[in-house]
C-alpha cells in the first residue's frame, strides 16, 4: 500500500523509559522498563510502517529496523525516507511482484545463515495487499522462525472511522478496474453479513461507487482518505449520495479506502414476496429479464434471483 510520509523527529521517549505494566513484555522476556532492546532474534520479522504519518510507528519497529542485517521493501526511495527521519541506516533490498521469485532465494539462504531480515510495505502492515505472503510461507516451510510487529493499516483505521459495525468485516482488497467484472464481484458479495472494506485508486473511485451504489443499494458507507495525514477526510453518507458527489467532484487526492455496511437484515425480503414478483415478471418476460427487474427491485443480486427464476419457470 502506497503512501507520502509527513516528516517529523524520532520518538522523544526513551526506549528504556520505566513502565512496570503488568503482561508487558520484551521479546527477550524483560519487561518494557528492562533496559534498553538487544539485537533482534534471528529470523523474518514483519514490520508494520506508518501510512502516511512518520510518528506513527512502533517503538518495537525503530528497535527492530536498527537491529536488522537486512530490510526487504517494495521501495527503497519511500523506506529510505523513513529510515532517514528516525536516523536509521541499514541495508535495503526490493522485494516486489516482479523480483519475489528471483530473490526469494537469496533471502532465505542468509535467513538460513542466521541473519535478522525485516519485511516492510510501503506503508501499513506487511502481508496486507503487498507480496510478502509466499516470503512467509517459504521461511516456515524451512523451518525458520517468523514474528509480527503491529502497527498502522488503513484497513483497520478506516474501518474505526467509518461508523459502521466493526463486530464483523471482510477485506476485500481491490476490486476489478472494469465495470462489468467489478459488478459480478460486488453480486458475489452482496449477501455476506458485514461490513465490506476495499482500496481503490482515486482516479476509479467515482466510477466504483456508481457500481456498488446500482449493486449494493443504498447502504451506508464511507470514503476514508489521506488517513493520518494533514488533509485526512471521512466522508459517510449512503452510496448513491456517495457515487452522485464524487461524480461531480471528480477523483479525490490521496490514497483511499471504502467501507460498505452490511445488509439490513431486518429489510430483507421474504422468499414468498420474491417468488410472487418473479411469477408475475415470468408471464409476460423470459427469465433472464424477469431476474433483472425483480433483483433491481429488491436489491439482491441478479444472479441469485436468475436461479430461483430458472426454478419457477414453467416446464413445457
Amino acid at each position: 500500500m502506497n503512501g507520502n510520509w509527513e516528516s517529523s523527529g524520532p520518538p522523544s521517549a526513551p526506549l528504556d523509559a520505566p513502565d512496570n505494566t503488568p503482561g508487558l513484555e520484551t521479546l527477550d522476556g524483560q519487561g518494557i522498563g528492562g533496559g534498553r532492546p538487544s539485537k533482534p532474534r534471528p529470523g523474518l520479522h514483519l514490520v508494520a510502517t506508518p501510512i502516511g504519518n512518520a510518528r506513527d510507528i512502533t517503538l518495537r519497529a525503530l528497535d527492530t529496523l536498527k537491529g536488522a542485517d537486512l530490510v526487504l521493501c517494495e521501495d527503497t526511495r519511500v523506506t529510505s525516507r523513513l529510515m532517514q527521519i528516525h536516523g536509521l541506516h541499514k541495508p535495503l533490498m526490493p522485494y516486489h511482484d516482479h523480483n519475489a521469485a528471483k530473490v526469494r532465494p537469496e533471502i532465505l539462504q542468509r535467513l538460513a545463515a542466521g541473519a535478522v531480515v525485516a519485511l516492510v510495505s510501503d506503508a501499513g502492515t506487511p502481508m496486507i495487499s503487498d507480496p510478502g505472503y509466499k516470503l512467509v510461507a517459504e521461511v516456515v516451510a524451512a523451518g525458520i522462525p517468523v514474528t509480527t510487529l503491529p502497527g498502522a493499516s488503513s484497513v483497520l483505521a478506516a474501518l474505526t472511522l467509518a461508523a459502521l459495525p466493526t463486530d464483523r468485516f471482510l477485506f476485500a482488497g481491490f476490486l476489478p478496474p472494469k465495470s462489468a467484472a467489478r459488478r459480478a464481484v460486488l453480486e458475489e458479495l452482496s449477501g455476506t453479513a458485514a461490513t465490506l472494506v476495499f482500496l481503490e485508486s482515486a482516479q476509479r473511485l467515482p466510477d466504483m461507487l456508481a457500481d456498488a451504489a446500482a449493486v449494493l443499494g443504498p447502504r451506508p458507507a464511507a470514503v476514508a482518505r489521506e488517513l493520518t495525514k494533514l488533509f485526512e477526510e471521512v466522508r459517510r453518507d449512503p452510496l448513491p449520495a456517495l457515487a452522485t458527489h464524487y461524480a461531480e467532484a471528480g477523483p479525490p487526492k490521496g490514497e483511499v479506502v471504502v467501507v460498505i455496511g452490511p445488509p439490513d437484515e431486518a429489510a430483507a425480503p421474504a422468499e414468498s414476496d420474491i417468488d410472487k414478483a418473479l411469477l408475475a415478471e415470468l408471464a409476460h418476460a423470459g427469465p433472464s429479464a424477469a431476474a433483472a427487474k425483480v433483483a433491481a427491485a429488491f436489491g439482491l443480486p441478479k444472479r441469485q434471483v436468475y436461479a430461483r427464476a430458472m426454478a419457477l419457470k414453467p416446464q413445457p
